[in-house]
């Protein structure tokens, strides 16, 4: 066991020690390999969360392993006053695989988003008279800073720490006439994920993506993509707006870009390189560690190409839950590649989630009657046919 301190001893320094924010399992997580984690009991779980969608390769994969080490030896932290060879390397990449010319880096999705803020805010200001006010959706998620809590659409968030950063507008998703309706002379930009993860992974509508591109066109507003949790293969694509065949002006990565390591990005056009220096920074933007990661992950996506693997083991998924749906009265079975999510036939998602954990099988509820799949990209049929057996056990004694 980790220091030969038991989980109990282990659980007691944490309550001692850490700032409480979540109510977690009285489990410690050692260590990671491939498809699985193991807590300090020596307890093997099968793990359909991925880190919250971050694993992308699996936990501990070799590639990160040796891009760390190989980096860790050469440089670590040059300042962000000075260009690495791995941050050129990882932002060449990038515009090469997606429609977009230019990247800045950053640690986290909440950052990248606020990136993304401050760029239409810029672009207001200098294109659209000073417009700063940003159009998002109901039951959206783009990050817990300030500023990002106030883009996101939960409606429990918006008192929670005011006041609030003001400029924003939260209209229904997939309701074009309520973002119509909306905009404004002070409106910059309309900031959108293509499929909502933590709202409980709903997928917006083509027609209505395509309307939005085309309002953005016409209007001069900005078009903002969130794939924080979409992009990197996780949708059976490289990124999700592949899906919808547009180009948004700015889109924003993370979770997935760096395998577990922190790492974000935010990428936009030519004509939107306007930042002036200093408008636009952070110590760890383009840190080699972080870059070298991403390097090695998204070239290895490449490689192996996880996102076609995504694709097939996702219709995989949906085909066996869709054998299984009448027996337990699953409904609404959705999702693309593996960002996958069904409805319990009541609020009992909590409840499947504990009783699965406790056969070895970690998964989400998102919401009470809603249970989210997110696992590694390089997960395989045995993996799928493990998780559905251990969830059909646990569902038949619950509901048959």
């Amino acid at each position: 066991m980790s220091n030969q301190r038991t989980t109990s001893q282990l659980i007691d320094a944490a309550n001692q020690s850490l700032l409480f924010i979540a109510h977690r399992p009285e489990i410690v997580m050692e260590r990671g390999e491939g498809m699985y984690l193991w807590d300090t009991e020596g307890k093997k779980y099968l793990d359909f969360i991925g880190g919250w969608a971050v694993t992308s390769l699996g936990h501990s994969p070799q590639a990160i392993q040796d891009a760390l080490s190989s980096q860790a030896a050469t440089l670590i932290n040059p300042s962000p006053s000075f260009y690495n060879i791995p941050m050129i390397e990882l932002a060449a990449l990038l515009t090469e695989i997606s429609c977009f010319d230019k990247v800045f880096f950053a640690s986290s999705g909440a950052e990248a988003n606020e990136g993304a803020i401050k760029l239409a805010r810029k672009y207001g200001s200098k294109h659209l008279g000073g417009a700063y006010e940003i159009i998002t959706t109901t039951n959206s998620f783009h990050g817990r800073t300030i500023t990002t809590m106030a883009a996101t659409g939960k409606a429990q968030w918006q008192q929670l720490f005011a006041p609030n950063t003001p400029g924003f507008h939260h209209v229904p998703f997939n309701d074009i006439e309520a973002c119509k309706s909306t905009i404004n002379s002070n409106t910059c930009a309309i900031m959108l994920e293509l499929i909502q993860g933590e709202g409980g992974v709903h997928s917006a509508e083509h027609e209505y993506v395509h309307e939005l591109r085309r309002i953005c066109k016409e209007t001069g507003v900005l078009l903002i993509i969130d794939e924080i949790q979409t992009g990197i293969g996780r949708t059976g694509k490289m990124f999700a707006y592949e899906h919808y065949g547009i180009q948004a002006d700015i889109m924003t990565l993370g979770k997935g870009i760096g395998g577990g390591f922190p790492l974000s990005a935010m990428l936009t056009t030519d004509r939107l390189n306007i930042f002036d220096a200093g408008d636009q920074g952070g110590t760890y933007s383009g840190q080699p560690l972080a870059m070298a990661v991403g390097l090695a992950v998204v070239r290895d996506m490449i490689s192996r190409d996880l996102p076609l693997n995504a694709d097939h083991q996702g219709c995989y998924i949906n085909q066996r839950l869709h054998e299984i749906q009448c027996k337990y009265q699953l409904t609404n079975i959705r999702g693309k590649g593996l960002l996958i999510a069904f409805d319990l036939p009541d609020a009992r998602g909590s409840e499947l989630v504990a009783r699965c954990r406790g056969e070895g099988l970690l998964l989400n509820s998102p919401h009470s009657q809603t249970i989210r799949l997110m696992p590694p990209l390089i997960v395989n049929k045995e993996d799928v046919d493990t998780m559905l057996s251990i969830v059909g056990s646990v569902l038949d004694s619950m509901y048959v």
